[in-house]
């Protein structure tokens, strides 16, 4: 991973970046048609979805299954590595919102020795 040419890093890009791992966490919790997913994910543009389900998909993380209906309907879940991906990726998330008390304090020390940006 470490490597330039390495290809986990496209993929770790998508999973680790802000809105890759919002929309893990979120088809953790099951399958979503895309507003759905967007709305779970608050404050993602639909452009920014689009790319980042494209991506996730892509990787072998998400299962678009488009469904022949008027109108259309797409749902969007977790493959088998999805589900192990975004399982690990929400016990990260769950570490570091435990943490935020001891994370505020230490942006608030550091902001108050180097002087707050």
């Amino acid at each position: 991973m470490f490597a330039k040419v390495c290809p986990s890093r496209g993929t770790l890009e998508h999973v680790t970046g802000r809105w890759g791992a919002l929309t893990l966490g979120a088809l953790h919790e099951g399958s979503l048609r895309f507003n759905e997913l967007r709305r779970r994910v608050d404050g993602v543009s639909e452009k920014m979805l689009s790319q980042t389900l494209h991506a996730l998909e892509r990787d072998g993380l998400v299962h678009r299954e488009a469904q022949p209906t008027n109108p259309p309907r797409v749902d969007y879940e977790l493959t088998p590595l999805g589900h192990e991906v975004a399982g690990r990726l929400l016990a990260l998330i769950q570490c570091v919102e435990g943490s935020m008390d001891a994370v505020l304090e230490a942006r608030r020390r550091y902001d108050e020795t180097r002087g707050a940006r």
